[in-house]
């Protein structure tokens, strides 16, 4: 089978992201010839200009619609696209530049229907981003969770760096409305059809994560909630690792009632935890700033995420309503 590459990538106010972006498309290696399908997603500050700038040495399709979320937008692009292998992107990546390469070595291997990379901190960014990408990515926290290359069936792929078959998409129908949780819910389903999704670990994309500490705490809090809905769509993917960060914190608060009584083990052995955080965080990044940033990162994300998490699965189990009634802010109306 050919492979016929589109890059689908949806876009939302954040025209100098889209500048960065197509910049490392054009200093890509290889000949690969590919699409670049631009999804303006009801932006008031629209990437248009930006574009226009790389148009003569970039295949580049720019499409414009009404805000609806970044699922509808990656299944929009992925409906005017013109390969027959979707990869999706999230605006806030750079791409390094064997990452096309990668790509196709992998699927002209072992060709798979989806596929995921990881994300990587590039030297450019700021520490909170370093820091959070830590916590995002290191098995010591929650980067273990989604699977690795050892599970390759059991690895759920982020639409940060995602890729589709065009067959699968038209099987699937796509993305979903709800958001976060389009990605995981998609996999999901996939694997219901009898597909499977594999991890490609040097396929990895930079992501910038435009984020600060608030921020950072509300993303992670709607994964919190997110991840009980899935589990009431897809009940055979409840795993008891999605229960760790709830335990963790429930842990947390648990040790510090025994310490108030001078039983200090569970505490030293939080402490111990930490430590082991900071460690790998400073090896990692050889930095002690971000180390120190990494341990403030790792608290917000299980304490976003555990809270949350408990919240969505009390709720959902005591009120008897839907997810969409529930929770509104959490999916889009399609257009």
């Amino acid at each position: 089978m050919e492979l016929a590459f589109s890059f689908i990538i949806p876009v939302f106010n954040r025209p100098n992201e889209i500048d960065e972006l197509l910049q490392s498309f054009s200093n890509l290696n290889g000949d690969e010839k590919f699409e670049i399908v631009i999804i303006e997603d009801g932006s008031t500050i629209p990437s248009k200009n930006v574009i226009a700038n790389f148009q003569e040495k970039l295949n580049i399709t720019y499409l414009v619609k009404e805000n609806s979320g970044p699922g509808d937008s990656r299944n929009y692009g992925m409906q005017h696209a013109k390969g027959n292998y979707f990869i999706i992107l999230d605006s806030d990546c750079i791409l390094p530049p064997n990452y096309l390469n990668i790509v196709k070595s992998f699927l002209m291997d072992n060709y798979i229907e989806c596929f995921g990379g990881p994300d990587a901190a590039h030297s450019s960014f700021s520490n909170v981003q370093k820091a959070i990408n830590f916590s995002m990515t290191a098995f010591i926290t929650t980067g273990g969770i989604r699977g690795n290359k050892a599970q390759i069936n059991k690895f759920q792929p982020r639409s940060f760096n995602m890729g589709l078959s065009k067959e699968a998409f038209l099987k699937t129908n796509g993305f979903g409305n709800i958001h976060p949780g389009e990605d995981p819910d998609l996999s999901i389903r996939l694997w219901k059809l009898g597909y499977q999704t594999a991890l490609i670990p040097e396929a990895f994309v930079y992501h910038k994560r435009r984020i600060s500490w608030p921020k950072f705490y509300k993303q992670v809090s709607k994964f919190g909630l997110v991840r009980p809905i899935l589990n009431v769509w897809h009940p055979e993917s409840k795993k008891i690792t999605y229960w760790f960060p709830t335990i963790f914190i429930l842990g947390f608060v648990f040790a510090i009632v025994l310490a108030a009584l001078n039983y200090m083990q569970l505490l030293v052995l939080y402490g111990v935890y930490f430590l082991v955080v900071f460690l790998i965080a400073l090896i990692s990044t050889r930095s002690l700033v971000i180390a120190i940033q990494a341990i403030f990162a790792t608290c917000i994300q299980f304490i976003g995420y555990g809270y949350n998490f408990l919240k969505s699965i009390t709720i959902l189990m005591v009120s008897g309503k839907k997810p969409e009634e529930i929770f509104p802010e959490l999916f889009f109306k399609n257009k």
